[in-house]
């Protein structure tokens, strides 16, 4: 009897916008919007990197940073491009937007355009150094399981520290002039999701982005 690839999953659940491990840690998962450090002057590369810097050596708990790239799914766009033609009136406007939609679909067919995507994972539990990050499971995350009063009053307990140290993650990076945004609970599904099946979610147009 073949051993299920689910017991080696360490995520038991993901709800509230935080993953639940199965060792009852929890983990919240902070996109962050990069900045262009070469449209920087000299002066202000070392004053952000320094910061940067005392922004790390300030946390007092673990922090995972995860950078990830996929390929640019450009089918909504193209989308949208052809539900405005629709509305175009003049035949040289048409015919221009023809030829740029063209040209869009051409482009990406040659060549991978990538988007990347910069995360934080910000833990909170017993031993919440490593393990359980953003790539560490992808499977088993949809449980449907009610928690019983007890693990509801802990998990309570314990997503307040993690929403405190969250805080303190979003509120050190955005000094740096980054924006950032805590995942909810269904773009934590199509994190995982996307990043484990990459395919599956690219064959869907409707497949809701970052």
């Amino acid at each position: 009897m073949s051993t299920s690839t689910q017991q080696f999953v360490p995520i038991k659940e993901i709800r509230d916008g935080v993953v639940v491990l199965k060792t009852g840690e929890l983990r919240a998962v902070v996109l962050c919007q990069a900045i262009n450090l070469d449209l920087k002057s000299p002066d202000e590369q070392t004053a952000i990197i320094l910061q940067f810097q005392n922004f790390l050596n300030a946390l007092d708990f673990s922090v995972q940073i995860v950078a990830s790239s996929r390929r640019l799914d450009i089918r909504p766009y193209i989308m949208l491009l052809e539900k405005r033609l629709e509305d175009i009136t003049g035949d040289l406007l048409r015919i221009q937007t023809r030829e740029y939609i063209g040209f869009i679909q051409k482009f990406n067919e040659t060549y991978d355009v990538m988007s990347k995507y910069f995360y934080v994972v910000v833990p909170y539990g017993i031993g919440a150094v490593a393990g359980g990050g953003l790539v560490d499971s992808a499977v088993g995350i949809f449980s449907k399981k009610k928690p019983s009063a007890t693990s509801e009053t802990d998990f309570e307990e314990k997503r307040s520290q993690l929403d405190q140290r969250v805080s303190v993650v979003a509120g050190g990076l955005e000094s740096l002039g980054i924006e950032t945004k805590q995942l909810d609970t269904l773009a934590l599904e199509e994190l995982y999701i996307k990043t484990f099946n990459p395919g599956e979610l690219h064959s869907n147009a409707g497949a809701v982005g970052q």
